[in-house]
This record gives C-alpha cells, structure tokens and sequence, in this order.
C-alpha cells in the first residue's frame, strides 16, 4: 500500500496519521504473517514500548488489526483486510510452529462452522493450530 493509500486508512478510521503510526503501519503492511508488538520494537528501536502499544491498541479499537493469539505468548498483528466488522473477509486460520515459533496465515483453508448455544453472541474467534511448519518438517 502507499503512503497516501495509508494515510486515507488512518484518517478514515479517525487516526491523526503520526511520524510513528504510519511506521507501524507500513510494518504491519508489509509483513506477510502476524507480527508482535516485541517485533515492532525491535524495528523500530527509537520508538518507546508504550507509544508503539498505545497505537497498536489504537489501531485495534478502530478495526484496523486483528489480535493473533497463536500460543506462543505474545499476542500478535495484522492489518485487516477490510475495515468493517461485519464482513467475514478477514477470517482466517492461522498456523503456529511449535518449533522455529514462526505463525502463518492459512487464507485458502475454510473457516470451521462453531455453532453456539441458543442465546450466545460470538464476537470474536481465535483459529489456531499448532503443530511443525512445512520449513522444520524438512530439517529435524
């Protein structure tokens, strides 16, 4: 995406488009898996922890990212495909290598149908599976 394409996301969603904002967010752009807010740092090792968190949970508030909790412990991100929360374009599994800790999106695998209890709303969903990806498989 480019910096306008960003900058439009931000300002759409009622972001102020900050020096640090559109850095996290060119990072989250170009990153092909969820990444964590420890990732982000490390990146960005002039930004403080606190600023990177706030706008993490900034851009979260907004439905900018979808939280990732891929078992590892560190929650992680990634940039929504649309912004609107009624649409089921961004569902996807995701795939957790117990062994490198490398997370995957699985975007061709369908999404398992969880039928709830009459009465109970689901708001979100997490769809994990961890196991060993196809890069350690072939190195034991």
């Amino acid at each position: 995406m480019t910096e306008n394409e960003l900058i439009n996301i931000l300002e759409g969603s009622g972001i102020r488009p900050t020096a640090v904002r559109l850095m996290i967010g060119r990072i989250l752009d170009a990153s092909d898996h969820p990444v964590s807010a420890l990732e982000i740092e490390q990146t960005l090792d002039t930004v403080d922890r606190s600023t990177i968190t706030r706008s993490l949970a900034l851009f979260h508030d907004k439905g900018l990212l979808h939280l990732v909790e891929d078992g590892s412990g560190a929650t992680k991100f990634e940039l929504c495909d649309s912004t609107h929360e009624e649409e089921d374009s961004d569902r996807h599994l995701h795939f957790h290598c117990r062994k490198c800790g490398r997370t995957v999106c699985l975007h061709s695998v369908p999404v398992p149908s969880t039928p709830l209890p009459p009465g109970f709303l689901a708001e979100s969903a997490n769809f994990t599976v961890t196991g060993i990806c196809d890069k350690c498989s072939k190195n034991p």
